[in-house]
């Protein structure tokens, strides 16, 4: 086992190298929903690499990672939110028909797999485990979160299905409560970060609250005054907020040449765990969306200062910090 770990970990950091130097940028502004603030296109294997088969509806299934011992074909919501859009960019691009069935078939699987609850509004639940946060039991993620409100909201703006309005509204109520009361956030009343994967205590991993945002974004510019004036107004309080933990959290993720990935509060997770390549890369191009977004210039000096990390002496400094955090959390 221990042997396929470092064969699997090498593969990764081998394409790593080339990971994430064009990001295509989509829309950022505007009622209508256009393409997703980073335009993925249609191909699975760029998309996730654990992409590994489709339903009959044309789900993707991803297959487990690398440390979870029972290896089995299982539906990622994250992976399958990312699919949908990028098959959504495909329609717009096309204005092939099929291609919003496809959409469509996706966002509906999103919506009949929702769950409702009178106190936290509507969530999602992954049940693969996460060995390296000590996750075991089906879990919640801000990350889910987003990707569902960004697919139900474009279905609803292309069929004008009401259900999926309703529900892409009551996927907002899990940021406002904290992981210990069954939500997805974490230092509500400080510096909010909006969790990727909730775990016991905080994981705060960067991309995950980034894209956290976008999701919610999706949902302040979709969801108008005259949409629904309250529910716009919660929005764009649970975006507004979101920014000012990321402003105050930023300097807490840099290592001074790089980034970490996280700011896990595990006792079992390594203190430093730097972000690979790729992710270095795509939180650049996230804090540049939503600094055009915000117009925060905190936003644009961390974008400008982790362009100017990403050079060959920093990467291998960073690499040999990386084996060290993955080697605590026996992941090699």
């Amino acid at each position: 086992m221990r042997m396929k770990k470092v064969i699997f970990m090498l593969g990764k950091f081998r394409n790593d190298l080339i990971a994430n130097k064009h990001i295509p940028i989509g829309e950022k502004s505007g009622t209508v929903l256009g393409k997703y603030y980073i335009a993925f296109k249609e191909n699975p294997d760029k998309l996730n690499a654990l992409i590994a088969d489709f339903d009959k509806d044309g789900v993707p299934l991803n297959t487990t990672y690398i440390d979870v011992e029972e290896q089995k074909l299982h539906y990622y919501h994250i992976s399958i939110g990312q699919y949908a859009l990028a098959v959504f960019h495909s329609y717009l691009d096309t204005k092939d028909e099929e291609k919003k069935a496809h959409f469509l078939r996706i966002a509906e699987w999103f919506y009949n797999d929702r769950i409702e609850d009178e106190r936290l509004g509507v969530y999602w639940l992954t049940d693969v485990p996460k060995p390296e946060y000590g996750v075991t039991d089906p879990w919640k993620s801000g990350f889910t979160q987003s990707r569902g409100m960004s697919v139900l909201l474009r279905a609803w703006q292309l069929t004008g299905d009401e259900k999926y309005l309703v529900a892409a509204k009551k996927a907002l109520i899990p940021f406002t409560f904290d992981i210990k009361d069954g939500g997805v956030a974490v230092d509500l009343d400080s510096a909010p970060i909006y969790e990727e994967y909730v775990a016991a205590k905080p994981t705060r991993v960067l991309d995950g609250h980034g894209f956290c945002l976008f999701g919610i974004y999706d949902a302040v510019r979709a969801i108008t005054p005259e949409v629904d004036a309250e529910t716009h107004q919660l929005a764009k309080s649970i975006f507004e907020k979101g920014i000012n933990g990321l402003e105050k959290r930023l300097p807490d993720y840099d290592m001074g040449y790089w980034m970490r990935f996280n700011l896990c509060e595990l006792d079992f997770y390594p203190q430093n765990d730097p972000c690979t390549i790729g992710y270095l890369r795509l939180v650049t191009a996230q804090l540049e969306i939503l600094y055009n977004i915000t117009g925060n210039e905190v936003l644009k000096q961390y974008s400008a200062k982790m362009k100017r990390y990403d050079r060959w002496p920093n990467i291998v400094k960073m690499y040999k910090q990386k084996f060290t955090a993955l080697r605590k959390m026996n992941r090699l």
